[in-house]
């Protein structure tokens, strides 16, 4: 560790990205043992077509994701992009060669300081001595998805918000699409439908966490290791 980091953790303290206890850089090993780990990591949706995902968003992973969108806790990033860079190699290696993220609006990002994706996808993307590539943009502050019960009301939330950018790094480009996470896959699908009009040979996605589907819910109904 060089100075400078000794001195940052010595003034501004790591926590763990789920439990936030001191002192730890990424996460604890209570919470590596305990977190809720997706048992298929890899799912396939018709619109965004392939996703890594290594947790189930219950939990201690909902309320730290949470506390990482809307409270500041930009300091997760670190413990999360181990997680998802390690899934996304297991699940996705050598689908990609360029790595993106899904945007918030420019008013979003004014408002909480930072684009919560973005930290993700440059955590992640350090684990393989690269770094995210802009290629899109939100263009409309559309309704939070976390508000809209059906998955229509969410495909059409999100229809025409993004545009592409840096067009040349798409074209012919194997693109992983980098968010915190997958419930019905809308806001995913538009994304990878703007990348592909665009020009990009393939687009694979990885999220953070992914909602408990309901045959996992009924296995845990039954008692069963979801």
């Amino acid at each position: 560790m060089s100075l400078r980091e000794k001195l940052l953790d010595l003034f501004f303290p790591p926590h763990c990205a789920f439990c936030r206890k001191a002192g730890v850089h990424g996460l604890c090993k209570d919470c590596e043992r305990s977190l809720p780990y997706a048992r298929v990591q890899l799912c396939e949706g018709a619109g965004f077509g392939k996703c890594a995902s290594p947790l189930l968003y219950e939990d201690a992973v909902r309320e730290s994701l949470l506390r990482f969108k809307f409270h500041g806790a930009q300091g997760a990033a670190e413990g999360y992009g181990e997680l998802l860079a390690r899934c996304a190699a297991e699940e996705l290696g050598g689908e990609f060669d360029t790595v993106t993220w899904v945007p918030v609006s420019r008013k979003r990002e004014r408002e909480r300081g930072y684009d919560q994706a973005f930290l993700l996808a440059r955590e992640t993307a350090s684990h393989w001595g690269i770094k995210p590539v802009r290629l899109l943009r939100k263009t409309k502050d559309n309704a939070a998805q976390s508000g809209l019960a059906s998955a229509a009301e969410r495909r059409g939330n999100v229809l025409g918000v993004y545009t592409a950018e840096n067009i040349d790094k798409i074209r012919g480009a194997k693109i992983l699409l980098i968010d915190d996470i997958l419930t019905t896959g809308a806001t995913l699908g538009e994304c990878v439908r703007v990348l592909r009009e665009a020009g990009a040979e393939r687009v694979v996605c990885a999220t953070l966490a992914r909602a408990v589907t309901e045959k996992e819910k009924e296995s845990a109904r039954r008692g069963e290791p979801v």
